[in-house]
């Protein structure tokens, strides 16, 4: 059987995920909305699209198209929670671009929706299914780190600067989604500091002084790991870089270095009432071959064929990253730690 898609979005992220799905063979494209005719123009030029794909700029009149069995939504954040819940009233099952919406209750009333209307939902969290991410957490539960002290990251470029979320919600989800991943674990406690150079007069609710250009944010987990993460639009040395560090040693995750996962290993031995570096030793972790955005695309289509609940990008766990989020823009605007309380679902 054929599963007929509708893409809501067909702009920057939007225009990858419809090369995706429409590579897909278990899949058939039949509509992409946007409000943006030139948009809509370039997929239908860039994909040779025919006329067997509708291409409209009205998102709700493709939920009423025939054919359908799943949305795809890629639209700003602010969009997501009346386009997902559109698409659960109709029957729909849905796909949705990271942050599955701008609040922890929105986001509980969809996963909600979506168990009562019996359709599912999987976030579009591409790293979780980033084969160095896959390799990172066998190489973890192996206990090859030994014991985890704590981990950070670095998350920076120049551009593209957004403006309806600042750098902690553009940036920020792709790190802590990995960090929750690798420790099978969320964070209790939040603590966060911005900056505000560009775009002080664009004021939210989330970003009451501006939307942050750089924000240094500070998660500590339940099992007690600390993670500090650096985000920033504003740093022309372009960063993409995770770190967990153990007793045993140190995994790093550089996505622009030529080895993206390496196992620098080493500890401390105790030496003339002082400290010596032992064991040490690098070790370039064999990583599979795998296209991240692609194995995201075709795990939708599993769990629509199966149906099943996402085990690692659900609606819940894009919930989860959502209240973490949420507590970080609140201590940035309170100036103060925030704890994070467990959600029930």
């Amino acid at each position: 059987m054929t599963i007929g898609i509708g893409i809501l979005g067909a702009g920057r992220w939007g225009s990858h995920l419809i090369r995706k799905f429409l590579a897909e063979s278990r899949v058939r494209v039949v509509a992409i909305a946007d409000p943006y005719p030139p948009s809509l123009e370039r997929a239908r030029q860039q994909n040779q699209l025919d006329d067997s794909v509708t291409l409209t700029t009205d998102w709700r009149s493709l939920m009423a198209l025939p054919g359908l069995d799943a949305i795809v939504v890629a639209t700003p954040a602010v969009s997501h929670y009346p386009m997902i819940e559109a698409a659960f009233q109709h029957g729909y099952h849905v796909m949705s671009e990271k942050p599955l919406t701008l609040t922890t209750q929105e986001s509980q009333e969809l996963c909600a929706l979506a168990k009562a209307k019996a359709r599912l939902l999987v976030i579009d969290h591409t790293y979780l299914f980033h084969p160095v991410v896959e390799a990172a957490k066998t190489v973890i539960e192996a206990g090859r780190l030994g014991q985890i002290r704590y981990g950070y990251a670095s998350r920076t470029h120049l551009c593209p600067v957004r403006r309806d979320v600042d750098a902690l919600w553009d940036l920020a989800i792709h790190d802590i989604a990995i960090f929750n991943y690798w420790l099978g674990d969320v964070p209790v406690r939040a603590q966060a500091q911005g900056n505000v150079w560009l775009q002080p007069e664009i004021q939210t609710e989330l970003s009451p002084q501006g939307l942050a250009d750089t924000v240094w944010a500070g998660l500590q987990y339940g099992s007690g790991v600390p993670v500090q993460i650096h985000l920033s639009w504003l740093n022309p040395d372009k960063q993409r870089r995770l770190v967990l560090v153990g007793d045993r040693g140190a995994l790093i995750f550089d996505e622009l270095a030529d080895d993206p996962l390496v196992l620098m290993q080493g500890q401390l031995a105790s030496q003339d009432q002082g400290y010596v570096p032992d064991n040490l030793a690098r070790e370039v972790i064999e990583v599979a071959e795998g296209e991240p955005l692609q194995r995201v695309c075709s795990h939708f289509v599993d769990c629509i064929e199966q149906h099943q609940v996402s085990d690692r990008s659900s609606g819940e766990v894009g919930t989860q990253l959502v209240e973490v989020l949420t507590a970080l823009s609140r201590s940035m605007a309170e100036g103060s730690p925030t704890l994070i309380e467990p959600i029930s679902m």
